[in-house]
């Protein structure tokens, strides 16, 4: 077992549930010293137990409604002050959509755009100065393969996802002097609550595990790799099955990653 980050600071949103919880487990083997946020403080506790029971040399729940912006800079300021620094932050949290562009209320594009853009974008402009005061640090964000193409009933997602490749590759260019190292993961169908917290037209939860979902990686699967990736200080992850297939074909075949993405079944 690899002791990579042992007494490392690493903070992780969306931490308990799905790749964020299962990256916690894998981390807390390795006896990291863990923030743990999500909106739920009690399943957060329950986490924090297991991740000791594990292994992690301490952990400290943080729960915060990462849709709250006016609130992200302080509550970055806090994270920083429970161990006095921070490593690494992996910026996981996230919500997905179910509902064609037209369709989709314009508050739902925007709590969307929220959580999964502007939140990771907040709390990384935040601790990012702080961690090149430190000598370096690293950051990562979990995007989706959604990040890379159209998907049909994703449009506030897909733009979402394609908005964070824009400004963590920026910033992995600017700060890369400055021992800054940014990975972004970027998977593909994992067997995850996302589908169920999914926003439909009107705001309400979707409420269901899509069939394709049901059929992708386990986030135990995800989070094995995801930890390597950190440890290496990979700048792209990719991780899934066959529905990886799809990023390298809008590569090559453009026109034909089109006319498949017009058959995808989404639900």
């Amino acid at each position: 077992m690899s002791k990579h980050f042992e007494n490392k600071v690493i903070w992780v949103t969306g931490a308990s549930s799905g790749i964020g919880e299962a990256c916690v487990y894998e981390l807390s083997k390795q006896h990291a010293r863990l923030i743990i946020t999500a909106l739920e403080k009690d399943f957060l506790q329950q986490v924090k137990e297991k991740c000791l029971q594990i292994g992690a040399q301490d952990v400290c729940v943080l729960p915060a409604d990462l849709s709250q912006l006016d609130a992200l800079e302080q509550l970055t300021e806090k994270a920083w002050s429970l161990f006095g620094t921070i490593d690494l932050i992996f910026n996981n949290a996230g919500i997905s959509q179910r509902a064609t562009a037209i369709e989709t209320d314009l508050s739902v594009y925007k709590k969307i755009m929220d959580v999964n853009f502007y939140a990771p974008l907040i709390l990384t402009k935040t601790i990012l100065p702080k961690m090149v005061g430190n000598g370096g640090g690293q950051i990562a964000v979990t995007t989706s393969i959604s990040g890379k193409f159209g998907f049909p009933l994703r449009a506030a997602y897909c733009a979402s996802k394609h908005a964070l490749y824009g400004f963590f590759e920026t910033v992995a260019a600017e700060y890369f002097n400055n021992n800054i190292s940014v990975t972004i993961v970027c998977p593909g169908r994992v067997q995850t609550n996302i589908s169920f917290h999914a926003l439909e037209k009107d705001g309400k939860p979707h409420g269901k595990l899509d069939p394709g979902q049901a059929k992708g990686i386990t986030p135990e699967q995800a989070a094995k790799k995801i930890v390597r990736a950190f440890e290496r200080k990979k700048t792209e992850l990719f991780i899934g099955k066959s529905e990886l297939l799809m990023v390298y074909i809008k590569r090559f075949f453009p026109n034909l990653c089109r006319k498949l993405t017009r058959r995808i079944k989404t639900m």
